[in-house]
Formats: C-alpha cells, sequence, structure tokens
C-alpha cells in the first residue's frame, strides 16, 4: 500500500513539475512577445549625420617615387541627432575616417562611447591623420586631375556599432554606416596653396550625410 502512494506522490512531483515548466517558458514567451509588440510600435528611426566643417591642415600629393602618397590631415566637425522620441541610442566603437575613391587616405579615428537620449543631438570634433599614404595608380591619377581644377572630393566615413535602448530594455548591436561628402576647394593652381606651420584652411559645409543602419 505504501509502494502505491509512493508512486503515486512521484507522479504529482512530476506532474507539478511539468506545469511549473510549462509555466515558466509561457511566461517567457508572453515577455518576449510584449517586448516584440512594444518594438513594432515604438519601431526606432535611424540617426541624422550632418557635416558641419572641415578644417584642413595638410593635404599634400607626392608622386616622386612609386606609388604616389598622399599625407593628409584634418579637423572635422559631425553632428548626429537622434529623431526618436521614446528611444535613446548607444554609440559604440564608431570610427571616423576620410577616404578618397573608396581608397582610405587617413587612419580611423574612435569616437568615445556615447548615449543619445530622445531628440538629442551629439556634436564631435576628431583629428583625421593620414601619413604617407600609399596610393593605387588609379587613385592617385585621379587625385592629381581633381588638384589641378581645383576641387577634391573627400568622404568622411562613420563606420561601428549602435544599440537601441526602449526604457531599461537594451538592444543588441547593429551596423551604423554614415557617408559624408565634402568638397575641398584649392582654388586655381596657379596661385597655389601653402600649408605652413600653422596654417589652416576651414570649410563650412552643413552637409547631410546618407546614413545605413
Amino acid at each position: 500500500m505504501r509502494e502505491k502512494e509512493c508512486g503515486h506522490d512521484d507522479d504529482d512531483k512530476k506532474q507539478l513539475l511539468r506545469w511549473l515548466l510549462i509555466g515558466v517558458v509561457a511566461f517567457i514567451v508572453a515577455f518576449l512577445f510584449v517586448i516584440f509588440l512594444f518594438w513594432l510600435i515604438t519601431k526606432p528611426t535611424k540617426p541624422t549625420f550632418v557635416l558641419q566643417d572641415a578644417t584642413l591642415y595638410a593635404f599634400n600629393l607626392s608622386s616622386v617615387s612609386a606609388p604616389s602618397i598622399l599625407t593628409s590631415n584634418l579637423q572635422v566637425t559631425i553632428s548626429s541627432r537622434n529623431p526618436n522620441q521614446r528611444i535613446g541610442i548607444y554609440y559604440e566603437k564608431v570610427d571616423v575616417y576620410a577616404s578618397y575613391r573608396n581608397q582610405q587616405i587617413t587612419l580611423p579615428t574612435m569616437l568615445p562611447v556615447t548615449y543619445q537620449g530622445h531628440k538629442d543631438i551629439s556634436v564631435w570634433s576628431p583629428f583625421l591623420y593620414g601619413d604617407a599614404v600609399p596610393l593605387s595608380p588609379y587613385v592617385a591619377t585621379s587625385l592629381s586631375q581633381d588638384l589641378n581644377t581645383g576641387m577634391v572630393l573627400v568622404n568622411i566615413k562613420v563606420d561601428g556599432k549602435i544599440k537601441w535602448r526602449v526604457g531599461t530594455w537594451i538592444s543588441g548591436k547593429y551596423r551604423l554606416n554614415a557617408n559624408c561628402p565634402a568638397y575641398l576647394s584649392f582654388g586655381e593652381k596657379s596661385k597655389g596653396i601653402a600649408f605652413a606651420t600653422g596654417a589652416a584652411i576651414k570649410y563650412q559645409f552643413v552637409q547631410g550625410c546618407t546614413v545605413e543602419v
């Protein structure tokens, strides 16, 4: 009789554990579903970037030896705006660098980790350095021609990872890519531009950037 009662108790315990497991799984599923619905309702809008200005300290192309090399030194001011009313943005491991015709011409400069609240605007002014960067023959020829005409298109690239924050919930990492075109005018070649010690040229842009998340 006792053996039957023990067997019956074991069955009750297994049944109870089974129902507890089902309840926990159901709670987790419901919780995730609520988060998903909330996410859909407050679907985030990607941030907007604006290239405000660029200060050029050096931009020297040397073709004395092969390959041609470019030395550039500039500071850019970039602003980012969070257009969301209920979603914050974490900027993590975000790099800024300059490129010309899809070739990177400066080292990446990492921006500080930043949290951007609802409708907030963040402004960064990183320095970008490229010391004796070798250029491919095609890029060197194109750059030489652009310098002769007095106008060079340099693209300021923003590459990194962001997270969305809704209340206390923080999403996984999303890839951020922004491209900001900067037209640098060098004037007539006959006049030339000398980059002496302390000399600099500042360009005002207020140029919108294309952003992908």
